[in-house]
Order: structure tokens, then C-alpha cells, then sequence
């Protein structure tokens, strides 16, 4: 007897055995590299890896543009980040225009979400305009900063209307569905990592305080205090009881005022640490009812552990002042809260897949159990790893201090680090300085000047002098004898 295979089982089949790397299996070389210091070689890694189809790849431009950063190649990574830019501009324009297209689940039912196109987190789309605002900041244009912070405002606007959305249909299509979409009933799933205080502390998985702060600070040097405080409000709300982010907020009249301190930059330092952390995939057994039954199901899921190793950086060696430093964004715990917030979503779609492959297994064992058993093999073939996409280059943690600080050279150096340091020439009435630690080492970036200094005799014009008193004839009295 001839074996009959169905167009489906045979695309199972061949589907199975061709399953795109990870993005770990992509990136894992350039990111070894860049960790043994040899930033050029990650570089062009990583570009050969954006060849061959993948010019116009969201996720290897990020990844691309953010080590160039790190090599202070800027134009270079402005290039970059505008083509994922572009990438993002689309997903914003049909989540704006047509948002049950992002919706669907279809790629993901047969194939995993490792098939689905990548959209980029969310605070991956936030961080993409505020790494291209810092890159314009480090070139010296502030005019683009600008334009790039207020896309910054807006798209973040777009995905919190889109989310909404988003969580209202999930919820309608697993009421459909009779699946439930707790994390609770993942029986063997690591949950503490979803729900630690520090990731039910934030407020979303895609806004962050240095986003906002850096538009205060970027309104503030354009002289347009008013739109300043909103951002300096924003950053506090998100990253509440932080000395420095309230300093800034209440000395911004001080500051832009005629009472601002003549001679003295201000001075900003931001400090980067590490690496956004790596997505794993976990395979769980569960059972599922199907057909008024209990099947057992096979699935995987993405799981993000907490970097213990994390470099904490509490203060800032400049001279011989001692600057504290304040953390604005952890990337570790941002990825976890995104996750938490995009599990429900993966459980729906790992039980629609599964239901799916287990109705057309019981169809074809019906018809021949021998088609039965390939459609079984089929259906473990096609459950492939857990998605694994995200931004990896991207720093763990970001700090900064800032102060005023009078023009001249000084040695920069952290304590965390030991002895190294390096020597920063202040000026202009407005600087920022980046530093990036990756891995161990220090890479600083280029010191951007905005402003002409006032000198520090610059005092309130004085009240004019009094005019001289008039001189008034006097007679002279005739002296008596």
C-alpha cells in the first residue's frame, strides 16, 4: 500500500527541518568579540550577518548601530539605526491605520513565534529614537535631538493605544478559545522572574526615566524650559525618589534664569553597564483538553533570569569631586517586565497551535494511523525553540550625575572600575559625557559641548551712578567791624 502524506503533513515536515537560527546563534559571535574587547571585529561580524537578504533587518541594524555607538562611530550608527528606524515607522503607521493586521496569530499557530515577523519590543522602539537623539547629541545637532525626543513622546503614545487594543482582543479570542492565559498555571515555569518587585515596580515594559530626563535636559539647553519640566516631571514619576532627577525639576528656574551661576558648565554624564540580557528557551509538558479530553502538550517558552553580575555604579570620580550617580533604566528588568506583559499573548498562541496540531492528528489517524504518526512527528518538529529576538547590545543598566563644574581638565574614574581614568576638557555653557562599560572594559565616548559660556563675572547690571549734586552760588555776608 502506498503512503499517502497530505500537502499539510508534508509542509509540517519540511517546515520541521528547516527552522531559522536563534538570534543568539546570529549575534553570539560578534557579541564574543565585543566582550574580549575587540569591538572592529563585532562590528564586522555583525555586518556580514546583515548581507545576504538582511540589509534592511530590524534587529541586526540595532544591534549593529549600537556597537558602533560604542566605538564612537556615530554617523555609522545613525545610518544603521535609520534603516531600523524605518522598520518601526511602518509598524507605527499600520498600528495607527490598520492594528488588527499586527494582531493576528496565524504565523505562529503552525510554525511558533520564532516564524512571527519582529515588530521590536516596545522599550526597544522607545530606546531606537533616544539612542538616534543621543547620537545627534554626540554630533553636535541638538535642532535633530529635538525632533527626535518629540518622536520619541509620540510613538510612545502609539504603543500605549495599541496595547490597549491588543490586551482587549487577546482576552476576547481566549474567552473564544476556552484558553486561559495565566502565568500561575505554568506549572514549572520560573514566574519569580515575571513578578520580583523590581519588574511589578514599572509602571510599563516600555517607558524609562532616561528617555525623559534626557528631554528635559535637551529643552533645558535649548532654552525652552517649559517644555523641560514635563520631561524632568516624567522621569521622577517613573523613577520616583531619586535626589537627582528631583534636583533637576527644582533647579530648572534657577538654572535658566538670570541667576544662573556665570563660569560653570553644566554637566551631564551618563554612564552605560553591560549587556540587555538573553532570552532562553524553556520546553514545558502540560495537559491540555482537547476534544473533551486531557492531552499532554508540549510547548516553549522564552524566560529572561535576572543578571546577578550587573554592574551597579553609585558614584563618579571627576576631579576631586565625588558625584553620586543615579540609575534611569535597567534593560534586565525592562525585558522582563516586557515579557510579563507579552506571555498571555504566548500562551494563547502556544494553545491555538497546539489544539490546531492535535485536531489534525486525530483527523489523519482516523483516515491511516501511519499518517497519524507522521503527523505526531511533524507536530514536535514544528514546536521550535522559544523566540529569542531581542536587542542584545543594548546596555543593562543606565546611571547618570550631573553637576556644575568649571571649564578645564579633569580625570574621570569610578571606584567600581579601579585605577583607570581618562581626561575630560570642560567647557561651553551645556556638555554631555557618555561612557559605556561593556564587558569589563571602558569605552568613552565623545564629550559634546553646547553653548557659550557666560564669564563668571557676569553679574545684574548695576544701578546707575547718581548724578552729581548742582552747585549753588553762595553771597558772601559784608563782615562787621
Amino acid at each position: 500500500m502506498r503512503l499517502y502524506l497530505s500537502p499539510v503533513v508534508v509542509a509540517l515536515v519540511l517546515s520541521g527541518c528547516a527552522l531559522a537560527p536563534t538570534h543568539d546563534a546570529k549575534v553570539g559571535a560578534s557579541l564574543a568579540s565585543a566582550k574580549a574587547g575587540n569591538i572592529e571585529a563585532a562590528i564586522a561580524q555583525i555586518e556580514t550577518q546583515t548581507q545576504n537578504g538582511n540589509k534592511t533587518d530590524l534587529l541586526l541594524n540595532l544591534e549593529k548601530a549600537e556597537l558602533m555607538r560604542i566605538a564612537n562611530q556615530y554617523a555609522n550608527s545613525q545610518a544603521a539605526f535609520l534603516v531600523a528606524d524605518g522598520n518601526i515607522n511602518e509598524w507605527e503607521a499600520t498600528a495607527k491605520s490598520e492594528p488588527a493586521k499586527l494582531m493576528g496569530n496565524v504565523g505562529a499557530t503552525i510554525m511558533g513565534d520564532t516564524f512571527r515577523a519582529y515588530e521590536g519590543q516596545d522599550y526597544e522602539k522607545v530606546m531606537l529614537t533616544t539612542r538616534m537623539a543621543m547620537n545627534n547629541i554626540a554630533l553636535g545637532d541638538l535642532d535633530t535631538a529635538r525632533v527626535d525626543i518629540k518622536r520619541t513622546h509620540e510613538r510612545e503614545a502609539v504603543i500605549a493605544e495599541f496595547r490597549a487594543m491588543q490586551t482587549a482582543e487577546a482576552e476576547k479570542e481566549a474567552e473564544a478559545k476556552g484558553v486561559s492565559a495565566s502565568s500561575t498555571e505554568l506549572n514549572g515555569y520560573p514566574v519569580e522572574t515575571l513578578n520580583d518587585p523590581d519588574v511589578l515596580a514599572l509602571k510599563n515594559g516600555y517607558q524609562n526615566a532616561l528617555s525623559h530626563y534626557l528631554s528635559g535636559f535637551v529643552y533645558e539647553a535649548l532654552n525652552e524650559p517649559g517644555l523641560a519640566a514635563p520631561g524632568y516631571r516624567r522621569a521622577i514619576e517613573l523613577r520616583p525618589g531619586l535626589p537627582v532627577l528631583e534636583q533637576g525639576l527644582a533647579g530648572l528656574d534657577q538654572r535658566t534664569g538670570f541667576r544662573r551661576r556665570g563660569g560653570m558648565t553644566d554637566v551631564l554624564f551618563v554612564v552605560e553597564t553591560g549587556n540587555a540580557p538573553m532570552r532562553q528557551s524553556k520546553k514545558l509538558t502540560l495537559p491540555l483538553p482537547i476534544n473533551k479530553g486531557l492531552n499532554v502538550a508540549t510547548f516553549t517558552y522564552p524566560v529572561i533570569y535576572p543578571d546577578s553580575d550587573a554592574l551597579v555604579i553609585k558614584h563618579i570620580a571627576f576631579g576631586d569631586k565625588t558625584l553620586p550617580a543615579a540609575m534611569l533604566a535597567d534593560f534586565n528588568v525592562m525585558a522582563r517586565r516586557s515579557l510579563k506583559d507579552e506571555m498571555p499573548g504566548i500562551q494563547i498562541r502556544a494553545a491555538i497551535r497546539t489544539i490546531a496540531k492535535a485536531a489534525m492528528q486525530n483527523e489523519l489517524n482516523k483516515r491511516n494511523p501511519m499518517v497519524g504518526l507522521m503527523g505526531n512527528i511533524a507536530a514536535v518538529a514544528t514546536e521550535s525553540p522559544a523566540d529569542d529576538r531581542m536587542w542584545r547590545a543594548l546596555p543593562g543598566r543606565v546611571f547618570i550625575a550631573r553637576s556644575f563644574i568649571a571649564p578645564g581638565d579633569y580625570p574621570l574614574a569610578f571606584s567600581e572600575l579601579g585605577p583607570e581614568t581618562k581626561t575630560i576638557t570642560i567647557g561651553g555653557r551645556h556638555m554631555v559625557v557618555p561612557v559605556r562599560v561593556f564587558h569589563g572594559k571602558i569605552y568613552f565616548g565623545e564629550p559634546a559641548q553646547f553653548g557659550k559660556l557666560e564669564p563668571a563675572s557676569l553679574k545684574a547690571p548695576a544701578a546707575p551712578a547718581p548724578l552729581p549734586a548742582k552747585k549753588t552760588k553762595t553771597t558772601k555776608k559784608p563782615v562787621s567791624a
